[in-house]
């Protein structure tokens, strides 16, 4: 990447136009860049030894295969002509003599057979790095591939042709694993590609069934899902129950129940029974294809750990040569060392210095942290965010949604005089029967619970802003809010105590009456989820300092549901723009804040925030296109545990550089004092770069506080535009 923003750069108006997806092999040309041919930007690209062509997404995965197996058949043939060399010596001179080729420089001439042997794996190791160092040493930009040539080359030149194969052998074979990692990454990112089946089983106008390319369905279509199938398009079941396993695209981990009316989406799987599916968007505009072009895009947003891990290259790379000149000049010049021995350690020191493992295990790190969270249903949309959640200080929360389900219930019902609860309950029944008002689902599903039967009044009438009104057993009856009563002189007769009681808790005060007469009270509350103060606790736990509620709801329900769960701040009765005004407080007073809302009526303050949460982004376009971070169902936990992996990657990130830059640092001092032998440098360098690999890909696995991921999941995509690059 930094070769590649060096040398396309100034020629499409500067780097910042160009962005880099190291997973795909991928360069993008962003909007604003001065428009170049695909074949003036394939030749800018070959002048620095690396190949590019035009992106396709059809083909890119078989050129990555073919330059893999190219990659792969070099590093086999350079070992085997090393392995071959190596036994040669051990057959002419005995495995005594076999140690000399590890302790010796130069000093036993070599038969002309092994030198050939182990010339030829020098030539195969360094076969496809040496077109990129020649055009760093043409640039006068020293990088990985400069420096382990002119380590072979220089030891070739002191007749170390063991030492020289061994160098480019295992060179070749650090970036063969490099390569092998990468596409590890790559394939547990694009896992979702094959959630959804290609083909979809269509019931036709007359009857008869068929398979039909999902991207050729229609919207509109109705098709067959049988039981233990994916589902391949989104849709809205028409017939047939079952329970759905939304796990690939949600990350819950129990079957969800599925019935006419209801909706099911791509790439999840039918369980039990067979549903009738009403086909409700193109393949191309399934929540998985959005999923896939999101985190496609992620790859590109760089964390600014691994900004920095590539400016530190870029530095250190300069320096290190810098160093091995002044190892190779002074002692000899100076203090009248031998020219042969210091040389050889400036050549060691070239070796070891190799930013190979700390330059990879970064951006591993962060696709396998990427395609963990996806598993878990927390769609993360770049590296950025994943670095974020780890710093976080400060957390806004909607009330409406977040903290509550958004769905009324029935708090309490508290009958006045001589009327029994159930009468209660039986004439709030009777006036909301036919309604689909919220507060009227939730009288209808309590009086569902308590067995009453929906019996609806007569000649019911809407009252705007107040309530409904109605006949039912002989007697009107009507329903609404506590200003209704006062309208019909009924105000006095609302016992005080009870209507401050229900309205401190939170509750909604809906007041039930037959003619002149109170028949009671029903307190409406917002159901809050009840995992909400565990979850609230966890990160006040986990270092989140402050917690805050913005809502529009008044002070009185805000205050009384933060008590319930733990929040530490309200803010209610907030406009958006008071929503706005509230985030930017908190930005300018804690370090990292984030919004939690739903991703459209909290966008702007959203916006205001160093990252934004959308809840439940299953359904919602505009939860996915807004937020920085999707939670792909409305559960809440899912955000202490995306602090939680945030800390993991960050950890597993830190560990990776610590390890490099320890083990370089003590073979640079080692090589100082001329203790470090040429083969001992290599082996620890590959040795570090397999450690730091295994180490980043173990975010793959799931954790203890993550839903179980499916074998089936993917995330990915490959966007056609920019250049599909090979290379280091």
């Amino acid at each position: 990447m930094a070769i590649l923003s060096r040398v396309v750069g100034p020629e499409v108006g500067g780097a910042e136009h160009l962005a880099f997806d190291v997973i795909n092999g991928r360069m993008t040309l962003l909007k604003g860049a001065k428009p170049l041919r695909d074949d003036e930007i394939t030749k800018i690209v070959g002048s620095t030894g690396m190949s590019a062509k035009p992106w396709d997404a059809e083909s890119a995965e078989a050129d990555q295969a073919a330059h893999f197996s190219r990659q792969r058949l070099f590093t086999l043939l350079s070992g085997g002509f090393w392995a071959a060399g190596f036994l040669w010596h051990i057959v002419e001179s005995g495995a005594i003599g076999a140690v000399g080729l590890f302790s010796g420089h130069g000093e036993v001439p070599m038969p002309l057979a092994e030198a050939a042997a182990f010339l030829i794996a020098v030539v195969l190791g360094v076969w496809l790095v040496a077109p990129k160092a020649w055009s760093a040493a043409r640039r006068l930009s020293p990088d990985m591939n400069l420096l382990m040539v002119v380590a072979v080359v220089g030891a070739i030149t002191l007749g170390e042709y063991f030492e020289a194969a061994t160098v480019a052998f295992f060179f070749a074979l650090s970036l063969t694993l490099e390569s092998w990692s990468v596409g590890r990454a790559r394939n547990a990112v694009a896992a979702l590609l094959d959630l959804a089946p290609p083909t979809a089983r269509v019931i036709r106008p007359d009857g008869s069934e068929a398979d039909v390319a999902a991207a050729e369905v229609a919207v509109g279509t109705h098709f067959v899902v049988r039981g233990g199938d994916r589902i391949p398009l989104d849709g809205e079941v028409t017939d047939g129950t079952g329970a759905v396993d939304q796990a690939p695209i949600t990350g819950e981990s129990a079957l969800v129940p599925k019935e006419a009316g209801d909706e099911v989406y791509a790439g999840t799987i039918n369980g039990d029974g067979t549903l009738t599916v009403r086909a409700t968007k193109p393949a191309s505009d399934t929540v998985l294809s959005k999923i896939i072009r999101m985190v496609g895009d992620a790859h590109s947003r760089r964390a600014e750990v691994e900004q920095w891990v590539t400016r530190f290259a870029r530095i250190y790379t300069p320096i290190v040569m810098a160093l091995a000149i002044m190892i190779a000049l002074l002692p000899p010049l100076l203090l009248s060392g031998a020219w042969d021995y210091w040389i050889y350690n400036a050549l060691v020191l070239l070796v070891i210095a190799c930013p190979c493992a700390l330059v990879i295990s970064t951006p591993v790190s962060i696709v396998a942290s990427l395609a963990s969270s996806a598993r878990a249903g927390v769609l993360i949309k770049g590296g950025a965010y994943v670095e974020a959640p780890a710093r976080l200080t400060a957390l806004a929360m909607d009330k409406t949604g977040t903290i509550t389900l958004g769905e009324p219930e029935v708090a309490g019902l508290h009958p006045l005089g001589d009327t029994s609860e159930r009468e209660l309950l039986e004439a709030a029944v009777a006036l909301e029967a036919r309604s689909s008002h919220p507060l009227a689902r939730a009288i209808l599903q309590r009086g569902e619970r308590d067995g009453i039967e929906r019996e609806s009044a007569k000649d019911t009438r809407t009252v705007p802003g107040r309530g409904v009104e109605g006949s039912w057993r002989g007697n009107a009856i009507w329903l609404g809010s506590d200003r209704f009563a006062a309208e019909k002189g009924l105000a006095d007769a609302i016992p005080g105590d009870l209507a401050e009681r229900i309205e401190g808790a939170g509750a909604t005060l809906v007041v039930v009456g037959a003619g002149d007469r109170l028949m009671g009270l029903i307190a409406l509350r917002d159901r809050i989820r009840p995992d909400a103060r565990a979850v609230i606790s966890r990160l006040h736990d986990l270092g989140v300092g402050k917690i805050v509620m913005l809502t529009g709801d008044n002070e009185r329900t805000a205050r009384a549901v933060a008590a319930e769960v733990g929040i530490d701040e309200v803010r209610a009765e907030l406009l958006p723009e008071d929503k706005v005004a509230a985030i930017e407080e908190l930005v300018a007073r804690y370090d990292v804040v984030a919004m939690i809302g739903d991703g459209v009526n909290d966008a702007p303050a959203m916006a205001r925030a160093h990252f934004a949460i959308a809840m439940g982004a299953v359904g919602s376009d505009a939860a996915i296109e807004t937020a920085d971070i999707a939670l792909m169902t409305d559960d809440i936990a899912k955000v202490p545990w995306l602090v939680g992996h945030s800390r993991r990657t960050m950890g597993v990130i830190r560990q990776n550089i610590a390890l490099a830059l320890v083990t370089k640092a003590a073979f640079v001092a080692l090589t100082a004092f001329g203790l470090a032998s040429m083969w001992g440098a290599i082996a620890a360098d590959v040795g570090v770069s397999l450690l730091v690999v295994a180490n980043a890909l173990r975010l793959l696995r799931a954790h203890d506080d993550a839903p179980p991921p499916d074998n089936g999941e993917r995330v990915g995509e490959r966007l056609a535009q920019g250049a599909l690059v090979h290379g280091h």
